[in-house]
């Protein structure tokens, strides 16, 4: 197939989106299929891709990019790339990684669904949509994240992501600070950097928690999956409700138990293997780290299914699992949206 991917962002800018629209290019192009992405993400640096990259197409190129392709796959809808396909030029797959907003840009994009077939990287994000769609998860890089050789977990808890607000650090923090009134004081260590780093250090210093939290910076692939291995819990305390949790899949290949937030999509990538709360509340998560941090039979039973659970987000099969939504998109000429008694 001639796969013309469009992802709004792409490297070298970091982030879950980038990642995933890497990781199927790095799947598509062996197996024997050309592709080309479309971003709006700049680039004057030099990036590693095995396929063209094009930057910020005038409209002529993208129409010239469309009708090349055989069919069109947006990681994330974007009506800068789309707008072309609401005319049926080629078969379109959309894969809705976030939550579509109710607004007015929003409800374009819901109405655009309609004419295209439709993927949702969780339950949750499918039960948001307008339209029926098939649930395909993001995949994790099994190349990196994999339990260490020699087992050495001499660490407590971790959290890996930015450093904003909606990540719920701060969450985390104040479940430490309920921890050490009852007696517990496990360490912790905060993985990433971003805007809040220094609200958070500063709120680490009111609960005097110093001594038990560090702040180790950004770190990825070998470096992130070396500093998981360290560690029995991995705490992903996000306020919001995150749309899926690809951490999760990372820290469960690495040995952890994860602890997440049960709102959203997170509780797909956590599966069996790890405890959820209720996003916000620091205390559900206090009690669940308490459980954990006390009871060594249980982490084992968590991570009992983790073989089990990581097998179906490998890069080979889910990339598998889009070749054969595209094949069904060239197909057929009703997309599923459209279709009668359509399957979700």
């Amino acid at each position: 197939m001639k796969i013309l991917l469009s992802s709004y962002a792409f490297a070298p800018s970091v982030g879950g989106i980038e990642a995933v629209s890497a990781m199927l290019v790095e799947e598509f192009v062996p197996a024997g299929h050309e592709v080309k992405v479309v971003t709006y993400t700049r680039s004057d640096e030099k990036t590693t891709s095995p396929c063209e990259v094009i930057r910020r197409p005038s409209s002529l190129k993208l129409v010239k990019l469309i009708t090349w392709s055989d069919v069109v796959l947006h990681v994330n809808i974007s009506l800068r790339t789309g707008w072309p396909l609401l005319f049926r030029m080629k078969p379109w797959v959309i894969s809705h990684h976030s939550w579509i907003p109710r607004d007015i840009r929003g409800w374009v994009k819901r109405q655009s669904t309609g004419s295209a077939f439709n993927i949702s990287i969780s339950r949750a994000v499918a039960e948001s949509l307008d339209v029926p769609s098939v649930v395909i998860p993001n995949p994790y890089d099994h190349n990196f994240f994999r339990e260490p050789v020699e087992e050495n977990r001499d660490k407590d808890l971790i959290f890996v992501g930015r450093l904003v607000s909606q990540k719920g650090v701060d969450c985390a923090l104040n479940a430490l600070s309920l921890l050490k009134k009852a007696g517990m004081k496990p360490s912790f260590t905060v993985v990433g950097a971003g805007p809040e780093e220094g609200r958070l250090q500063q709120l680490t210093s009111q609960l005097e928690l110093t001594e038990q939290v560090h702040f180790a910076g950004l770190k990825r692939g070998l470096e992130l999956a070396k500093e998981l291995g360290r560690h029995r819990i991995l705490v992903v305390p996000s306020l919001y409700e995150e749309p899926f949790g690809v951490v999760a899949l990372e820290g469960i290949a690495c040995g952890c138990v994860v602890v997440g937030s049960q709102g959203g999509g997170l509780k797909d990538a956590i599966g069996l293997c790890g405890m959820t709360f209720t996003n916000r509340s620091a205390s559900e998560l206090a009690a669940c780290l308490s459980e954990l941090l006390t009871d060594t039979e249980k982490l084992k039973e968590y991570r009992r299914p983790a073989q089990a659970h990581l097998a179906g987000f490998t890069k080979p099969s889910i990339a598998q699992r889009y070749l054969d939504v595209m094949r069904s998109a060239l197909d057929s000429s009703v997309p599923a949206g459209l279709a009668e008694n359509a399957p979700c």
